[in-house]
């Protein structure tokens, strides 16, 4: 799963995924966790970009403006058929962008948080889905959920699942509004390589949603 994320280089949004989009960029986050309000990239006319929206998926059809904690993330397998994501597996995907998630693997003594991110330390984006509740009196709610996949090597020590990273020749794809065959883009719903990928152990401060500073992306010895 994919409980914790970090976005910490805002300033490079624009570029990395060709935003048409000249708004000053959102603050750094170095702890970002479920309900909290963080910024996905859209497609649509031929162009990409920014919105924000609330981290936990509520369907159209909820009958309230709640999510549970399972729609934080929505695993690839079967995704098409889970009344949840049927429709935006087909034309409400997203992508979420970050700079590295949270993991944490058990000991004996108490779970130790690790950070996983690209070798390159560059900002990639997570496979997402996105969906538009209205209330009663026409109030629109948007909410986006993370997908995840099992673990490639390097996580898979620590956690059985991972959340979908998409390769940069897939995001046009995964974004593209005229593709809404499912089983065309659930094909992108696989681990990244594993020998792009770092991982290391980080302060158990990042355990409270509460802390969010640039200490908790660095490794433990020097946080």
């Amino acid at each position: 799963m994919c409980g914790r994320y970090a976005l910490v280089d805002t300033r490079g949004l624009q570029g990395r995924f060709r935003l048409n989009d000249n708004s000053a960029p959102p603050a750094a986050r170095y702890n970002v966790a479920p309900s909290q309000e963080m910024p996905v990239v859209l497609a649509a006319e031929g162009e990409r970009k920014l919105e924000v929206m609330k981290w936990g998926l509520i369907p159209f059809w909820s009958k309230e403006p709640k999510a549970s904690y399972s729609t934080i993330n929505a695993r690839a397998e079967g995704i098409a058929d889970k009344p949840a994501y049927r429709r935006p597996i087909r034309n409400q995907r997203c992508i979420v962008p970050a700079n590295g998630f949270y993991e944490w693997q058990k000991s004996g003594t108490g779970k130790i948080p690790h950070f996983i991110h690209l070798k390159s330390d560059e900002l990639f984006g997570f496979a997402g889905l996105y969906d538009i509740y209205k209330d009663p009196e026409g109030h629109e709610l948007h909410t986006f959920t993370i997908v995840t996949t099992e673990a490639n090597e390097l996580v898979a020590p620590i956690h059985n699942r991972m959340p979908v990273i998409l390769p940069r020749q897939a995001e046009d794809e995964w974004l593209d509004p005229t593709v809404t065959d499912p089983f065309q883009v659930t094909r992108l719903l696989k681990p990244f390589p594993a020998d792009l990928m770092e991982v290391y152990p980080v302060s158990k401060k990042v355990n409270s949603p509460g802390n969010d500073l640039p200490e908790l992306v660095r490794t433990l010895n020097s946080a």
